[in-house]
């Protein structure tokens, strides 16, 4: 049977699994297959992005999936060329082109870009495409606690989501406690710190007091933590492990020895203050 995975409610009222598949640098060719293997296992939220190029694979397995649209969350991005008033409407229709669907349910900034100075521009269209119901959600990724305050202080619309790299060593405090002020959701991006870590010696004790993998481990601190996780893989056995976490949890003392892990140099990806 496939697993059931739990939902957070977002501050627009709607829910969002809080396990979905991540399809960053996933062929085009192969991503039918994968996308569809984790339906299979129970996922039901995907997330991509018009960059990621796989748009059209997910979007043929939405429809060969054989299960209600309303059953499944679908996230992309808008690219950080395409901001602006002009860019942002053309790069929305061409991602809904692409993955053959009338809407999506949630679709994110994908990175602030601050020199370029487009970010509020562009939220303000997003704000229209939730108007006109082709974006039921909308959040960003990558924002800093200033980029947020400047987007809620100018148009009112607070983000549902803000996914940002984090990862046991990468914990981003900070950027947490700003998005529980606004009612923001964490959303994680490597949640498994791109493989590294699986080779950490405390989440490697930990899983074998459970009889689980150090990934288990890791997205498990994820869900107990409250955030969603988009773990990437295109390996069959780690989709289905990666969605095995329901059924066990972490004790607080386990909890507590993986918030040691977190170090302020740990981060893996660009910086958002100055990427793009």
């Amino acid at each position: 049977m496939p697993v059931r995975i739990p939902t957070l409610t977002l501050n627009d009222g709607r829910p969002m699994p809080q396990l979905g598949l991540g399809v960053y640098q996933l062929e085009e060719a192969r991503t039918p297959d994968i996308v569809g293997r984790a339906i299979a296992a129970g996922y039901r939220a995907i997330d991509t992005a018009a960059i990621y190029g796989n748009e059209a694979g997910v979007g043929r397995a939405i429809r060969e999936a054989g299960i209600p649209r309303d059953d499944l969350f679908v996230t992309t991005k808008l690219w950080n060329d395409d901001q602006g008033l002009d860019g942002t409407r053309r790069a929305f229709d061409a991602s809904l082109t692409r993955l053959g669907l009338d809407r999506v349910d949630l679709y994110l900034i994908h990175w602030p870009c601050p020199d370029r100075g487009l970010f509020v521009e562009t939220w303000k269209e997003l704000i229209r495409f939730r108007e006109e119901g082709r974006a039921s959600s909308i959040g960003v990724s990558n924002f800093t606690p200033a980029h947020l305050q400047r987007l809620i202080s100018e148009t009112g619309v607070v983000p549902v989501v803000n996914q940002i790299e984090l990862h046991p060593h990468f914990q981003q405090a900070a950027l947490r406690d700003a998005h529980a002020r606004h009612g923001i959701v964490t959303e994680s991006w490597s949640p498994l710190g791109q493989g590294r870590e699986l080779a950490d010696p405390v989440l490697a004790g930990i899983a074998r007091a459970h009889g689980r993998s150090p990934a288990q481990v890791a997205l498990r601190w994820h869900v107990q933590n409250g955030f969603v996780a988009i773990p990437k893989t295109a390996t069959p056995a780690r989709i289905a492990e990666n969605v095995a976490l329901f059924d066990f949890t972490l004790s607080p003392d386990e909890m507590a020895r993986i918030a040691t892990l977190d170090r302020p140099d740990a981060r893996l990806g660009p910086d958002p203050d100055s990427f793009g």
